[in-house]
This record gives structure tokens, C-alpha cells and sequence, in this order.
């Protein structure tokens, strides 16, 4: 049976509670990633009809600048592509773009495509071009993409969207953490054998320990960027984290994920009250970049346990944003039910006595 969620005696119930209410996410580094198209763009000049183009002043400053804010680059250029993908390496910048699309397909479906390939949404993309004519179509084709005209980038690329509160050491590594996920697609796509057999190949270990002062700023981040693996939504500050993270009351725990090719990064990380008779998990959210990598449950399992443990029972708090039914899924995989809900927020229970096992593919470290 489902009840109606009645709301806490007193707001301050609790000194290290949870934010709640509605979430937005902040303007503040919304955008990550920059496409950019490439005649009178990123060069001067028509490639086509002149050979010799030259980089606009400035415009590699602005990408490389950005790109250590931990802000990805990529292209949407009508163009052909072998010519301009040689023209960029002639530059020694190719490295720079992540899945550039060149051809002659629109260039909001080239956005559309990118957008698929680094699994981020629409709305975390910019789209910079000088023609007025496909600016217009991007803003009709996808209305959630930032335009920005190729005449004013230095202005509106330093707009407070382009900038990030924190800069973590991740930040810098993201680019070279999608040219990992690039090498790990193209042996993906060679590998002969079950999907559980390529997880195996990888060599994944997953690591789990209690958030410390240094992971914040990622942890911060993590709430910002992640939507399909985020059970409620909820963005919480670096104090907020601090403040939840020395409480006696709560477990802040991050989990990394690690494999042949490299780092994942700091990629999960979950809120946990302890209090009785059941523990209340007001948080669990997983980066969408190991959506493939079958450990979305390997850290939910691991609270289960740990409230097993305690001898508590397990409680979640769920929220449907439109976007993150996957987690719903995990939840449901995992053996949560529903017992609580009032409009879109839902309270889970978890079936303690039937816990999944952790799969055979990844190795799993624990630092209490």
C-alpha cells in the first residue's frame, strides 16, 4: 500500500538536514560543452574555396581556456570532412574536438548526434557559428542549445554560464577522460564475445571510501551535472556537503571507477541518514558515463549492506524529474518498493533479505 508523505514536525528536525523543496540548477557552468563551426568561425575564410584559411585571433586562447575549466569542445561544420579534419591537425588542435561532426547534415542534427555521444543534454551544449541563418535553425531545431554569434565570443564566452563555481583536478582531465571512453568504444566495437565478457576485459575497479574535504568541489559538481542517474535531482553546495559530511548522523560516500584505459573519475556519490529504525537515503546519483558499464547498483548495494549491518532498515527518497528513470530502474532492480508518495516525490523501502550480488566483472574496494 502507498501512503500520502507527511511533512516533518519542524524544518530544523534535524542540524544537518538535506535541502529540500524544488531544485533548479544553477545558471553558474551550465555549459559543458562548446561546438563550434568552422569557416569565419574557428578559422578565417572558406576552406573549400581557399586552402589557405588562418585561425581568427584569439578563438584557441578561448578553447583552451575553457578546456581547462573542465569544458568540452566539439564541431558542427558544413564542410568536407577528410579536408577539414586534416586542416585541423595541420593546427595541432584535432585533439582538442571531441566526436566533431563534419558533413552535410544540419548542424543541429550534428549537435543532436554529439550530445548522444557524450551523453549530456541539450542544454549543457553552446553552439557558435557567424551566419545568422544557422543560428536561427538551432534555435528552431533545439531551442535548449545556447547560440552564441562567432562576432561576440569574446564577451559572451566568459558569461557566468561558460564558468564553473569550482575547478576540480577532474576538471582539467575531462577531455582526456572522453579520449579514454573513445579507445574503449573502438575496442568495444572490434570485441568478439558477450557484453559481460568486454566488462570483464576492462579491468574495472570500483572504489568506495567517505567523502573527504578535497572530493567536495567534484561532489558539488557531480549534483549539478548528473540528471538520468540522480535519484531526486537535489543540487547541494560545497557547504552543504562539508556540513553533511562531518555529521555525526550521515554517510557522504564518493565512488571512483577505474579500468585499463584509466581513470573514470569521481563517479558516484550517495547521502545516507542513519538514523532508526531505518536509514534514509536522500541521496544516490551516478555520472552517466558508466551508464554502460553495468555498476550503476554496486553502490547501492553496498549501503544495503551496511544497513543490514546496523540492523536498520532502508528507506530512498525518489523525485521523477523526466530524466532520470534509469536510477528509478536501478532502484527497482535492487528491490525497492514504493510505500510513500505525494506528487512526483516517492519514498522507497528496500527488501533487505534479497540483496544483488556484485557482479563478476568489477572488482570493489571499500575504505570505511
Amino acid at each position: 500500500m502507498t501512503t500520502t508523505i507527511q511533512p516533518p514536525e519542524s524544518a530544523s528536525a534535524t542540524a544537518a538536514a538535506p535541502p529540500q523543496g524544488p531544485y533548479r540548477k544553477p545558471a553558474q557552468g551550465k555549459i559543458k560543452c562548446v561546438v563550434w563551426d568552422l569557416d569565419n568561425t574557428l578559422w578565417d575564410g572558406v576552406l573549400l574555396e581557399d586552402g589557405d584559411v588562418r585561425l581568427r585571433a584569439g578563438v584557441v586562447e578561448h578553447i583552451r581556456r575553457l578546456d581547462a575549466l573542465g569544458v568540452l569542445h566539439s564541431v558542427a561544420s558544413k564542410n568536407d570532412h577528410d579536408t577539414a579534419v586534416a586542416k585541423l591537425r595541420e593546427f595541432g588542435i584535432e585533439d582538442l574536438f571531441l566526436y566533431p561532426r563534419i558533413g552535410w547534415n544540419a548542424k543541429s542534427e550534428s549537435v543532436r548526434q554529439i550530445s548522444a555521444k557524450l551523453n549530456l543534454g541539450l542544454d549543457a551544449f553552446a553552439f557558435v557559428d557567424d551566419q545568422d541563418f544557422e543560428l536561427a535553425e538551432m534555435e528552431f531545431s533545439l531551442p535548449e542549445v545556447t547560440r552564441v554569434n562567432a562576432e561576440d565570443i569574446d564577451t559572451e564566452l566568459h558569461r557566468i554560464e561558460f564558468r564553473p563555481r569550482f575547478v576540480s583536478d577532474e576538471s582539467a582531465q575531462r577531455r582526456a577522460m572522453y579520449h579514454s571512453q573513445l579507445a574503449r568504444d573502438e575496442v568495444e566495437g572490434e570485441f568478439v564475445g558477450t557484453n559481460e565478457e568486454f566488462l570483464a576485459s576492462l579491468g574495472m575497479t570500483f572504489t568506495i571510501a567517505p567523502a573527504a574535504r578535497e572530493d567536495l568541489q567534484r561532489a558539488e559538481e557531480l549534483t549539478i551535472r548528473t540528471n538520468q542517474l540522480n535519484s531526486t535531482g537535489r543540487t547541494y553546495s560545497y557547504d552543504d556537503l562539508d556540513a553533511l559530511r562531518e555529521s555525526p548522523d550521515h554517510l557522504l560516500l564518493v565512488a571512483t571507477l577505474t579500468d585499463r584505459f584509466g581513470s573514470y573519475g569521481k563517479i558516484g556519490l550517495a547521502l545516507v541518514e542513519t538514523g532508526e529504525p531505518d536509514w534514509q537515503l536522500h541521496m544516490m546519483l551516478m555520472s552517466c558515463r558508466v551508464m554502460s558499464r553495468g555498476v550503476g547498483s554496486v553502490l547501492l548495494s553496498h549501503i544495503m549492506e551496511r544497513a543490514v549491518e546496523a540492523g536498520a532498515g532502508l528507506r530512498a527518497d525518489f523525485v521523477e524529474t523526466g530524466r532520470n528513470r534509469m536510477m528509478q530502474i536501478t532502484y527497482a532492480f535492487s528491490g525497492f518498493r514504493e510505500v510513500a508518495r505525494e506528487g512526483e516525490r516517492l519514498v522507497l523501502a528496500a527488501d533487505l533479505t534479497q540483496i544483488q550480488p556484485l557482479p563478476g566483472y568489477v572488482d570493489v574496494e571499500v575504505t570505511r
